[in-house]
């Protein structure tokens, strides 16, 4: 009778044991979800932010919207503007401070870029302000991708100065049509959410995948409406067409917005939107790559090889709006 129980139980031992070995298998490939604690999700979010706003720091101050600063006194910072919309001639201002015994003077010189042109020169007015003087000189418009290249020749207290200082060095400025605000400030909004969900998705793949999947979602959504959909509203606004990167130009904002929206397509294929309980290594690496894929696109230069109106088309009687040409370095 002993036997005969003991038996039974050897065999139902044997059995348990394989699958201990399978939930040992399982637990090593995957992750279990547990939430982490608010310290943890704090520093994970803090991060994020920290990443996500220097990626737009470095995007901005690379990108053709952003003033060349020159310093032309002690406290007194000249910022020489490198955009403008079509509508209106752009107004350069070279500030200059009051002290001394002449009224500072300058003289604008431009051409358009590109071309054989010889530089125009413009004199600049000075405009007594309360702490310094302004030199103000007009820019002639552009139509929409037309550049402009210019530099200033200065008197201020008694020395000749040059703006930018390197002679061979000029200034660059683009114009562009206007953009509604209904279609910019959605368009804006939307790309700093999504590199804010894009950084903090990739943390959560590395650190706390609990919520990953919501997060690459988010930032997916982010990318479709504010880079795929909005971004090319903004393009024909601004440049007259919707899509100028591959494979109809060679925008690199264009390409770039194309690479990162495919990478997150990529990884939210591979994740899915079903929740889970544990999570797998394969999600949490698909999901990292894809943040690694959005970081290295920030670091190229905003609009390199964006639109550009090419000068020698518009010379021989062609429509400016069919001069605009991509890729050009």
């Amino acid at each position: 009778m002993i036997e005969k129980k003991g038996a039974p139980m050897e065999e139902k031992q044997e059995s348990i044991q394989p699958e201990a070995e399978s939930s040992q298998e399982v637990t090593a490939e995957t992750t279990l979800l547990t939430k982490p604690s608010l310290l943890k999700r704090s520093a994970l979010w803090f991060l994020a932010v920290l990443l996500a706003a220097s990626a737009m720091i470095y995007q901005r101050a690379t990108g053709p919207t952003y003033p060349v600063k020159i310093r032309v006194a002690e406290g007194i910072t000249a910022k020489l503007i490198r955009t403008h919309e079509s509508t209106a001639d752009a107004i350069v201002e070279l500030p200059a401070p009051l002290t001394g015994e002449s009224k500072p003077s300058a003289t604008l010189f431009y051409k358009r870029y590109r071309t054989a042109d010889e530089f125009t020169s413009i004199p600049m007015k000075a405009v007594e302000a309360e702490t310094q003087y302004k030199l103000e000189a007009a820019l002639p418009k552009q139509p929409a991708a037309g550049k402009l290249e210019y530099y200033i020749e200065a008197k201020i207290e008694g020395k000749e100065r040059r703006f930018p200082e390197k002679p061979e060095t000029n200034v660059l400025i683009r114009f562009k049509d206007p953009v509604p605000d209904a279609i910019l400030y959605p368009h804006v909004t939307l790309m700093i959410f999504s590199i804010l969900f894009g950084m903090r998705s990739g943390l959560a793949a590395l650190f706390a995948p609990y919520n990953m999947r919501q997060l690459a979602w988010l930032t997916l959504c982010g990318m479709t409406i504010g880079g795929m959909i909005l971004g090319p509203c903004v393009q024909k606004y601004a440049f007259g067409e919707y899509w100028t990167g591959f494979p109809l130009g060679g925008d690199w904002t264009d390409n770039k917005m194309l690479f990162m929206f495919l990478a997150w397509v990529f990884a939210c294929s591979i994740i899915g939107l079903k929740p889970r309980k544990k999570e797998h290594v394969v999600s949490r690496v698909v999901v990292f790559l894809a943040a690694i894929v959005m970081t290295v696109c920030y670091l190229i230069p905003h609009s390199m090889g964006g639109s550009e109106l090419d000068y020698s088309q518009v010379d021989q009687g062609i429509d400016p709006s069919e001069a605009i040409k991509t890729g050009r370095q």
